[in-house]
């Protein structure tokens, strides 16, 4: 209960309700998926991204990430990550939140205990018009998280206009309201220069779409200076600096509700 306090204070300091967020869709900015999806995902609508097995729990992660920092913009996120999640998938850190483009300071980081706690914290998240994003995490399939709950966060992202993105690790899909429905793999990376690690790359599948859009799968890398998804070189390239400074080294790293 006291996360659900700390949460609610801190969401309470961010814009008046009447604020919303921009209206329509939000895209990948890679065409190809754009196209198929019409323009791209719905905003203030519940998405969700299932790790494809249990070893891919971070690329689920990495991949609600970049969706959450497409819908976002310049506004706070809030991900509320159930303790299980980083006993199976690791720590979150605000060098890594920075290293996908994302501004730590902007993020909001909930720790419920379990599943429970998680939907109470994206419930109330979701209908802070001031927030760009709320990430749910869980693990597993608790009996909490039913196709009740999942209306009740729809609901919730509606009326806001808030984007949220449920990622579950540990779990096979089942009936949901969710909008869009994703299963995530890690994929390998175009290296860059003198063989060094690319950029974060996935392989995405679109399992379900409630508008109808058939499913398919794409193989994706994110580009961490302009946020956006892009196709994958055929070749090594030499990597174009920022266009402004990662924000690892600053503090706090990430505000934490609770």
């Amino acid at each position: 209960m006291s996360q659900l306090i700390a949460l609610r204070r801190a969401i309470a300091a961010l814009e008046p309700p009447d604020i919303r967020g921009a209206a329509g869709l939000f895209g990948f900015g890679l065409a190809d998926i754009d196209d198929a999806l019409g323009g791209g995902l719905k905003r203030g609508a519940l998405h969700e991204v299932f790790a494809r097995r249990t070893m891919d729990a971070a690329a689920a992660e990495g991949f609600g990430l970049c969706l959450a920092l497409r819908a976002a913009g310049e506004r706070p996120i809030v991900w509320a990550r159930q303790d299980y999640s980083e006993t199976e998938a690791g720590a979150l850190h605000g060098e890594g939140v920075a290293a996908f483009g994302g501004d730590p300071d902007r993020l909001i980081l909930v720790r419920p205990r379990d599943a429970t706690g998680v939907l109470r914290a994206a419930n109330e998240a979701a209908r802070c018009a001031g927030l760009g994003a709320v990430l749910a995490e869980v693990w597993g399939t608790p009996k909490t998280l039913d196709l009740k709950a999942s209306r009740r966060l729809s609901l919730a992202a509606a009326s806001s206009g808030v984007t949220l993105v449920m990622i579950r690790g540990g779990a096979e899909p089942e009936a949901s309201a969710a909008m869009s429905r994703w299963s995530v793999a890690a994929a390998a990376s175009t290296p860059l220069e003198a063989n060094a690690p690319g950029p974060p790359a996935f392989e995405a599948a679109l399992l379900r779409h409630r508008a109808g859009v058939a499913p398919k799968s794409w193989r994706v890398e994110w580009d961490r200076d302009r946020l956006v998804f892009a196709a994958p070189l055929p070749r090594a390239v030499v990597p174009v600096p920022a266009d402004r400074p990662a924000r690892a080294a600053r503090e706090p790293l990430m505000r934490r509700a609770g």
